[in-house]
Protein backbone atom coordinates (compact mmCIF):
# COMPACT_ATOMS: atom_id res chain seq x y z
CA UNK A 1 0.00 0.00 0.00
CA UNK A 2 1.12 3.53 -0.61
CA UNK A 3 2.27 6.02 1.66
CA UNK A 4 -0.70 8.69 2.69
CA UNK A 5 0.82 11.52 1.31
CA UNK A 6 1.78 10.33 -1.93
CA UNK A 7 -1.24 8.40 -2.22
CA UNK A 8 -3.66 11.29 -1.76
CA UNK A 9 -1.85 13.79 -4.15
CA UNK A 10 -1.58 10.96 -6.44
CA UNK A 11 -5.30 10.52 -6.30
CA UNK A 12 -5.68 14.53 -6.68
CA UNK A 13 -3.93 14.12 -10.18
CA UNK A 14 -5.76 11.68 -11.06
CA UNK A 15 -9.07 13.43 -10.23
CA UNK A 16 -7.73 16.04 -12.47
CA UNK A 17 -7.09 13.30 -15.24
CA UNK A 18 -10.95 13.05 -15.68
CA UNK A 19 -11.64 16.36 -15.48
CA UNK A 20 -9.74 16.88 -18.40
CA UNK A 21 -10.94 14.18 -20.38
CA UNK A 22 -14.56 14.70 -19.36
CA UNK A 23 -14.44 18.55 -20.07
CA UNK A 24 -12.18 17.98 -23.80
CA UNK A 25 -14.94 15.11 -24.81
CA UNK A 26 -18.18 17.71 -24.81
CA UNK A 27 -16.43 21.00 -25.14
CA UNK A 28 -17.21 21.13 -28.81
CA UNK A 29 -20.80 21.25 -27.81
CA UNK A 30 -20.72 25.07 -26.11
CA UNK A 31 -18.33 25.83 -29.09
CA UNK A 32 -20.69 24.71 -32.01
CA UNK A 33 -21.51 27.89 -33.01
CA UNK A 34 -18.07 28.97 -33.46
CA UNK A 35 -16.27 25.73 -34.83
CA UNK A 36 -18.73 25.35 -38.10
CA UNK A 37 -18.48 28.71 -39.68
CA UNK A 38 -14.91 28.99 -39.42
CA UNK A 39 -13.99 25.75 -40.65
CA UNK A 40 -16.91 26.01 -43.45
CA UNK A 41 -19.16 23.17 -41.75
CA UNK A 42 -22.50 22.96 -40.80
CA UNK A 43 -23.62 22.30 -36.90
CA UNK A 44 -24.59 18.78 -37.69
CA UNK A 45 -20.92 17.92 -39.17
CA UNK A 46 -19.36 19.68 -36.52
CA UNK A 47 -21.73 17.75 -33.36
CA UNK A 48 -20.11 15.15 -34.85
CA UNK A 49 -16.94 16.10 -33.15
CA UNK A 50 -18.45 14.44 -30.12
CA UNK A 51 -20.83 11.77 -31.64
CA UNK A 52 -17.59 10.44 -33.47
CA UNK A 53 -15.32 10.46 -30.72
CA UNK A 54 -18.21 8.60 -28.43
CA UNK A 55 -18.20 5.62 -31.07
CA UNK A 56 -14.31 5.13 -31.39
CA UNK A 57 -14.32 5.00 -26.98
CA UNK A 58 -17.39 2.29 -27.54
CA UNK A 59 -15.25 0.41 -30.54
CA UNK A 60 -11.53 0.31 -28.92
CA UNK A 61 -12.08 0.46 -25.23
CA UNK A 62 -11.92 -3.47 -24.74
CA UNK A 63 -9.51 -4.25 -27.04
CA UNK A 64 -7.36 -1.92 -26.36
CA UNK A 65 -7.43 -2.69 -22.42
CA UNK A 66 -6.62 -6.00 -23.46
CA UNK A 67 -4.11 -5.12 -25.18
CA UNK A 68 -2.21 -3.33 -22.77
CA UNK A 69 -2.85 -5.31 -19.89
CA UNK A 70 0.50 -6.14 -19.35
CA UNK A 71 2.24 -2.21 -19.43
CA UNK A 72 2.76 -0.91 -15.80
CA UNK A 73 -0.12 1.68 -15.29
CA UNK A 74 2.26 4.62 -14.34
CA UNK A 75 3.57 4.85 -18.15
CA UNK A 76 0.41 3.83 -19.16
CA UNK A 77 -1.90 6.35 -17.98
CA UNK A 78 0.79 9.15 -18.02
CA UNK A 79 1.45 7.74 -21.71
CA UNK A 80 -2.32 8.00 -22.66
CA UNK A 81 -2.46 11.94 -20.86
CA UNK A 82 0.29 12.80 -23.29
CA UNK A 83 -1.55 11.22 -26.40
CA UNK A 84 -4.62 13.52 -25.20
CA UNK A 85 -2.44 16.16 -24.52
CA UNK A 86 -0.82 16.28 -27.95
CA UNK A 87 -4.34 15.68 -29.78
CA UNK A 88 -5.93 18.45 -28.34
CA UNK A 89 -3.30 21.35 -29.58
CA UNK A 90 -3.20 19.61 -32.68
CA UNK A 91 -6.88 20.18 -32.66
CA UNK A 92 -6.42 23.45 -31.40
CA UNK A 93 -4.10 24.42 -34.49
CA UNK A 94 -6.13 22.44 -37.09
CA UNK A 95 -6.55 24.43 -40.62
CA UNK A 96 -9.53 21.83 -41.83
CA UNK A 97 -12.60 19.79 -40.54
CA UNK A 98 -10.74 16.44 -41.07
CA UNK A 99 -8.22 17.62 -39.21
CA UNK A 100 -9.77 18.45 -36.55
CA UNK A 101 -11.96 15.55 -36.27
CA UNK A 102 -8.77 12.72 -36.69
CA UNK A 103 -7.23 14.80 -33.78
CA UNK A 104 -10.72 13.97 -31.80
CA UNK A 105 -10.60 11.03 -32.74
CA UNK A 106 -6.99 10.28 -31.64
CA UNK A 107 -7.60 11.78 -28.25
CA UNK A 108 -11.16 9.18 -28.14
CA UNK A 109 -8.48 6.49 -28.48
CA UNK A 110 -6.66 6.79 -25.43
CA UNK A 111 -9.95 7.83 -23.82
CA UNK A 112 -11.38 3.56 -22.95
CA UNK A 113 -8.27 2.94 -22.09
CA UNK A 114 -7.56 5.76 -19.44
CA UNK A 115 -11.40 5.09 -17.85
CA UNK A 116 -10.32 1.22 -17.63
CA UNK A 117 -7.40 1.78 -16.00
CA UNK A 118 -7.33 4.73 -13.51
CA UNK A 119 -10.00 3.83 -11.28
CA UNK A 120 -8.44 0.34 -10.64
CA UNK A 121 -5.31 2.18 -10.05
CA UNK A 122 -6.64 4.58 -7.78
CA UNK A 123 -8.17 1.90 -5.57
CA UNK A 124 -4.88 -0.45 -5.33
CA UNK A 125 -3.21 3.15 -3.34
CA UNK A 126 -6.11 2.49 -0.52
CA UNK A 127 -6.91 0.07 1.67
CA UNK A 128 -10.41 -2.19 1.18
CA UNK A 129 -12.37 -0.57 3.55
CA UNK A 130 -12.36 3.11 2.16
CA UNK A 131 -12.49 2.19 -1.55
CA UNK A 132 -15.75 3.24 -1.95
CA UNK A 133 -14.91 6.43 -0.99
CA UNK A 134 -12.31 6.71 -3.15
CA UNK A 135 -14.49 5.68 -6.11
CA UNK A 136 -15.91 9.02 -4.83
CA UNK A 137 -13.17 11.41 -4.76
CA UNK A 138 -11.67 10.57 -8.02
CA UNK A 139 -15.45 11.23 -9.66
CA UNK A 140 -15.21 14.18 -8.93
CA UNK A 141 -13.24 15.52 -11.37
CA UNK A 142 -15.66 13.79 -13.85
CA UNK A 143 -18.56 16.29 -11.97
CA UNK A 144 -16.41 19.41 -12.27
CA UNK A 145 -16.40 19.20 -15.69
CA UNK A 146 -20.47 20.07 -17.08
CA UNK A 147 -19.58 22.60 -14.51
CA UNK A 148 -16.78 24.03 -14.32
CA UNK A 149 -14.89 23.01 -17.50
CA UNK A 150 -17.40 23.60 -20.59
CA UNK A 151 -18.98 26.59 -18.73
CA UNK A 152 -15.14 28.12 -18.86
CA UNK A 153 -14.08 26.83 -22.10
CA UNK A 154 -17.18 27.88 -23.83
CA UNK A 155 -16.55 31.47 -22.26
CA UNK A 156 -12.96 31.31 -23.52
CA UNK A 157 -14.10 30.30 -26.61
CA UNK A 158 -16.73 33.02 -26.84
CA UNK A 159 -13.98 35.67 -25.79
CA UNK A 160 -10.84 34.41 -27.92
CA UNK A 161 -12.11 32.34 -30.09
CA UNK A 162 -12.57 28.35 -30.16
CA UNK A 163 -9.70 27.50 -30.38
CA UNK A 164 -8.36 29.26 -27.47
CA UNK A 165 -10.03 26.78 -25.32
CA UNK A 166 -8.58 24.04 -26.82
CA UNK A 167 -5.32 25.29 -26.32
CA UNK A 168 -5.98 26.18 -22.62
CA UNK A 169 -6.93 21.83 -22.73
CA UNK A 170 -4.02 20.79 -24.22
CA UNK A 171 -2.11 22.87 -21.89
CA UNK A 172 -3.84 21.44 -18.84
CA UNK A 173 -3.41 17.92 -20.41
CA UNK A 174 0.75 18.25 -20.45
CA UNK A 175 0.29 19.43 -16.97
CA UNK A 176 -1.97 16.90 -15.76
CA UNK A 177 0.22 14.29 -17.76
CA UNK A 178 3.83 15.54 -15.96
CA UNK A 179 1.67 15.28 -12.32
CA UNK A 180 0.56 12.02 -13.03
CA UNK A 181 4.00 10.80 -14.19
CA UNK A 182 5.54 12.54 -10.85
CA UNK A 183 2.94 11.50 -8.24
CA UNK A 184 1.52 8.22 -8.98
CA UNK A 185 3.74 4.94 -7.61
CA UNK A 186 4.80 2.04 -9.26
CA UNK A 187 2.05 -0.22 -9.75
CA UNK A 188 1.80 -3.02 -11.89
CA UNK A 189 -1.12 -4.60 -13.96
CA UNK A 190 -1.45 -7.76 -11.18
CA UNK A 191 -1.80 -4.89 -8.45
CA UNK A 192 -4.38 -2.52 -10.24
CA UNK A 193 -6.53 -5.28 -11.41
CA UNK A 194 -6.78 -8.40 -9.62
CA UNK A 195 -7.80 -11.41 -11.31
CA UNK A 196 -11.82 -10.75 -10.47
CA UNK A 197 -13.39 -8.17 -8.46
CA UNK A 198 -14.07 -9.11 -4.80
CA UNK A 199 -17.33 -10.74 -5.00
CA UNK A 200 -17.32 -11.94 -8.30
CA UNK A 201 -20.75 -12.14 -10.38
CA UNK A 202 -21.38 -12.35 -14.05
CA UNK A 203 -24.93 -12.40 -13.82
CA UNK A 204 -25.31 -9.60 -11.55
CA UNK A 205 -22.39 -7.77 -13.38
CA UNK A 206 -24.64 -7.89 -17.37
CA UNK A 207 -27.58 -7.13 -15.35
CA UNK A 208 -25.87 -3.32 -13.51
CA UNK A 209 -24.58 -3.07 -17.36
CA UNK A 210 -27.99 -3.21 -18.84
CA UNK A 211 -29.30 -1.22 -16.29
CA UNK A 212 -26.64 1.31 -16.82
CA UNK A 213 -27.45 1.62 -20.44
CA UNK A 214 -30.92 2.13 -19.75
CA UNK A 215 -30.37 4.73 -16.73
CA UNK A 216 -27.74 7.08 -19.09
CA UNK A 217 -29.83 6.78 -22.09
CA UNK A 218 -32.93 8.18 -19.89
CA UNK A 219 -30.77 10.67 -18.37
CA UNK A 220 -28.48 12.20 -21.04
CA UNK A 221 -31.54 11.94 -23.46
CA UNK A 222 -33.23 14.96 -20.84
CA UNK A 223 -29.98 16.70 -20.12
CA UNK A 224 -29.02 16.83 -23.71
CA UNK A 225 -32.11 18.76 -24.66
CA UNK A 226 -32.78 20.80 -21.14
CA UNK A 227 -31.86 24.08 -21.72
CA UNK A 228 -34.24 23.96 -24.49
CA UNK A 229 -36.89 22.35 -21.84
CA UNK A 230 -35.90 25.51 -19.74
CA UNK A 231 -36.67 27.48 -22.24
CA UNK A 232 -39.76 26.72 -23.57
CA UNK A 233 -41.41 24.42 -20.88
CA UNK A 234 -40.01 26.14 -17.53
CA UNK A 235 -40.34 29.58 -19.25
CA UNK A 236 -36.90 30.87 -17.79
CA UNK A 237 -35.11 34.13 -19.71
CA UNK A 238 -32.39 32.77 -21.72
CA UNK A 239 -29.86 35.31 -19.44
CA UNK A 240 -30.77 32.71 -16.55
CA UNK A 241 -29.46 29.60 -18.33
CA UNK A 242 -25.73 29.77 -17.08
CA UNK A 243 -26.88 29.91 -13.42
CA UNK A 244 -29.39 27.32 -13.58
CA UNK A 245 -27.06 25.12 -15.28
CA UNK A 246 -24.27 25.82 -12.53
CA UNK A 247 -27.36 24.94 -10.00
CA UNK A 248 -27.67 21.36 -11.40
CA UNK A 249 -23.76 20.84 -11.83
CA UNK A 250 -22.83 22.16 -8.47
CA UNK A 251 -25.40 19.68 -7.26
CA UNK A 252 -24.02 16.72 -8.66
CA UNK A 253 -20.63 17.60 -7.11
CA UNK A 254 -21.73 18.42 -3.81
CA UNK A 255 -24.18 14.68 -4.05
CA UNK A 256 -20.37 12.70 -5.70
CA UNK A 257 -18.81 14.24 -2.34
CA UNK A 258 -21.71 12.41 0.13
CA UNK A 259 -22.49 9.90 -1.52
CA UNK A 260 -18.29 8.15 -0.82
CA UNK A 261 -19.52 8.17 2.88
CA UNK A 262 -22.24 5.41 2.01
CA UNK A 263 -20.66 3.83 -0.57
CA UNK A 264 -18.63 1.22 1.26
CA UNK A 265 -21.37 -0.07 3.46
CA UNK A 266 -24.44 -0.29 0.94
CA UNK A 267 -23.15 -0.04 -2.42
CA UNK A 268 -26.23 -1.56 -3.88
CA UNK A 269 -28.67 0.49 -1.53
CA UNK A 270 -26.72 3.70 -3.22
CA UNK A 271 -27.41 2.86 -6.56
CA UNK A 272 -30.80 2.16 -6.18
CA UNK A 273 -31.42 5.25 -4.01
CA UNK A 274 -29.74 7.44 -6.56
CA UNK A 275 -31.66 5.67 -9.46
CA UNK A 276 -34.88 6.67 -7.42
CA UNK A 277 -34.26 10.06 -6.74
CA UNK A 278 -33.34 10.33 -10.60
CA UNK A 279 -36.58 8.61 -12.04
CA UNK A 280 -38.54 10.92 -9.30
CA UNK A 281 -36.81 14.33 -10.58
CA UNK A 282 -37.57 13.58 -13.89
CA UNK A 283 -41.15 12.33 -13.58
CA UNK A 284 -41.27 15.87 -11.53
CA UNK A 285 -40.24 17.88 -14.48
CA UNK A 286 -42.15 16.58 -16.80
CA UNK A 287 -45.39 16.70 -14.22
CA UNK A 288 -44.89 20.38 -13.00
CA UNK A 289 -41.80 22.01 -15.33
CA UNK A 290 -44.00 24.85 -16.25
CA UNK A 291 -43.24 26.05 -12.65
CA UNK A 292 -40.13 27.71 -12.31
CA UNK A 293 -40.58 27.68 -8.31
CA UNK A 294 -40.70 23.53 -8.67
CA UNK A 295 -38.27 23.26 -11.51
CA UNK A 296 -34.96 24.64 -10.00
CA UNK A 297 -34.75 21.84 -6.78
CA UNK A 298 -35.81 19.24 -9.69
CA UNK A 299 -33.19 20.40 -11.41
CA UNK A 300 -30.95 20.33 -8.54
CA UNK A 301 -32.29 16.64 -7.72
CA UNK A 302 -31.70 15.66 -11.10
CA UNK A 303 -28.17 16.75 -11.09
CA UNK A 304 -27.12 15.67 -7.56
CA UNK A 305 -28.23 11.45 -8.38
CA UNK A 306 -26.95 11.50 -11.76
CA UNK A 307 -23.60 12.82 -11.10
CA UNK A 308 -23.15 10.62 -7.69
CA UNK A 309 -24.99 7.58 -9.66
CA UNK A 310 -21.95 7.40 -12.30
CA UNK A 311 -19.60 6.91 -9.12
CA UNK A 312 -21.78 4.54 -7.40
CA UNK A 313 -21.86 2.60 -10.82
CA UNK A 314 -18.49 2.57 -11.09
CA UNK A 315 -17.77 0.92 -7.19
CA UNK A 316 -20.29 -1.47 -8.02
CA UNK A 317 -19.05 -2.61 -11.27
CA UNK A 318 -15.65 -3.28 -9.91
CA UNK A 319 -17.26 -5.42 -6.87
CA UNK A 320 -18.76 -7.77 -8.63
CA UNK A 321 -16.35 -7.42 -11.95
CA UNK A 322 -15.96 -11.33 -13.26
CA UNK A 323 -12.90 -10.25 -15.10
CA UNK A 324 -10.36 -8.26 -13.96
CA UNK A 325 -11.56 -5.19 -12.71
CA UNK A 326 -9.81 -2.93 -15.86
CA UNK A 327 -11.67 -4.76 -18.18
CA UNK A 328 -15.02 -4.28 -16.43
CA UNK A 329 -14.16 -0.72 -15.96
CA UNK A 330 -13.66 -0.55 -19.75
CA UNK A 331 -16.97 -2.55 -20.54
CA UNK A 332 -19.03 0.09 -17.87
CA UNK A 333 -16.98 2.83 -20.58
CA UNK A 334 -18.90 1.56 -23.24
CA UNK A 335 -21.58 1.23 -21.77
CA UNK A 336 -21.80 4.79 -21.00
CA UNK A 337 -21.11 5.67 -24.13
CA UNK A 338 -23.47 3.54 -25.52
CA UNK A 339 -25.80 5.57 -23.62
CA UNK A 340 -25.06 9.12 -24.35
CA UNK A 341 -25.37 8.43 -27.89
CA UNK A 342 -28.20 6.70 -27.61
CA UNK A 343 -29.77 9.34 -25.52
CA UNK A 344 -28.70 12.24 -27.51
CA UNK A 345 -30.18 10.65 -30.72
CA UNK A 346 -33.30 9.69 -29.03
CA UNK A 347 -34.09 13.23 -27.52
CA UNK A 348 -33.69 14.28 -30.64
CA UNK A 349 -36.50 12.46 -32.23
CA UNK A 350 -38.70 13.15 -29.70
CA UNK A 351 -37.98 16.85 -29.86
CA UNK A 352 -38.53 16.93 -33.28
CA UNK A 353 -41.98 14.86 -33.21
CA UNK A 354 -43.67 14.88 -29.45
CA UNK A 355 -41.52 18.17 -28.55
CA UNK A 356 -39.41 18.29 -25.65
CA UNK A 357 -41.57 18.60 -23.03
CA UNK A 358 -41.79 14.67 -22.97
CA UNK A 359 -38.18 14.52 -22.93
CA UNK A 360 -38.10 13.71 -19.45
CA UNK A 361 -40.68 11.70 -19.53
CA UNK A 362 -38.93 9.02 -21.55
CA UNK A 363 -35.99 9.58 -19.02
CA UNK A 364 -37.57 8.70 -15.97
CA UNK A 365 -39.61 5.70 -17.82
CA UNK A 366 -35.87 4.37 -18.53
CA UNK A 367 -34.78 4.73 -15.30
CA UNK A 368 -37.48 3.18 -13.33
CA UNK A 369 -37.03 0.37 -15.26
CA UNK A 370 -33.16 0.08 -14.37
CA UNK A 371 -34.61 0.07 -10.79
CA UNK A 372 -37.37 -2.77 -11.56
CA UNK A 373 -34.19 -4.34 -13.49
CA UNK A 374 -31.54 -4.50 -9.97
CA UNK A 375 -34.23 -4.64 -7.69
CA UNK A 376 -35.91 -7.66 -9.47
CA UNK A 377 -32.63 -9.45 -9.90
CA UNK A 378 -31.67 -8.95 -6.32
CA UNK A 379 -34.93 -10.11 -5.01
CA UNK A 380 -35.00 -13.09 -7.55
CA UNK A 381 -31.61 -14.51 -6.33
CA UNK A 382 -32.64 -14.35 -2.42
CA UNK A 383 -35.67 -15.82 -3.42
CA UNK A 384 -32.99 -18.90 -5.26
CA UNK A 385 -32.14 -21.85 -2.68
CA UNK A 386 -28.50 -20.71 -3.69
CA UNK A 387 -28.03 -17.36 -2.95
CA UNK A 388 -24.66 -16.19 -1.04
CA UNK A 389 -25.20 -12.97 0.91
CA UNK A 390 -23.63 -9.67 -0.63
CA UNK A 391 -21.20 -8.09 1.59
CA UNK A 392 -21.16 -4.33 1.70
CA UNK A 393 -17.22 -4.02 1.59
CA UNK A 394 -14.20 -4.36 0.17
CA UNK A 395 -12.67 -5.62 2.65
CA UNK A 396 -14.20 -8.72 1.72
CA UNK A 397 -11.54 -10.81 -0.78
CA UNK A 398 -11.98 -13.50 -2.88
CA UNK A 399 -9.32 -16.46 -1.89
CA UNK A 400 -7.83 -17.07 -5.58
CA UNK A 401 -7.41 -13.52 -6.57
CA UNK A 402 -3.66 -13.36 -7.05
CA UNK A 403 -2.91 -10.59 -4.20
CA UNK A 404 -5.18 -13.00 -1.65
CA UNK A 405 -2.07 -14.18 0.06
CA UNK A 406 -1.02 -10.27 0.41
CA UNK A 407 -1.12 -8.24 3.96
CA UNK A 408 -3.03 -5.60 3.97
CA UNK A 409 -2.27 -1.58 5.40
CA UNK A 410 -4.02 0.19 7.78
CA UNK A 411 -6.59 2.58 6.65
CA UNK A 412 -5.91 5.84 4.69
CA UNK A 413 -8.19 8.69 5.40
CA UNK A 414 -9.00 11.14 2.62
Amino acid sequence: MVHRRRAVHALAALSAATFCYVTTEVLPIGLLTLIAPDLGRSRSEAGLLVTGYAAVVMVVALPLTRVTRRVPRRPLLAGALGVFAAATAVSAFATSYEVLLAARLVSATTNGVFWAVVFPVAISMFPPNIRGRIVARLSIGNALGPVLGVPLGTWLGGQAGWRAAFVAMAIFGFVTCVAVALLLPSVTPQQSAGDVGPMPDRHRFVVLLIATILAVTGAMGAFTYMTVFLLDVSGFAAASLGLLLFVQGSFGVAGTWAAGRFLDRFPLGVVLVLLGFLTAAMLGLYGVGASKVLTIPLLAVAGMSFSSLIAGIQHRVMQVAPSTTEMASASLSVAFNFGLAAGSFIGAGLLATAGVRVIPLFGGLLTAVAIALLAGHEMSRKRGSDHKPDHSSWSVRQTHSRDAGKPQATSVQT
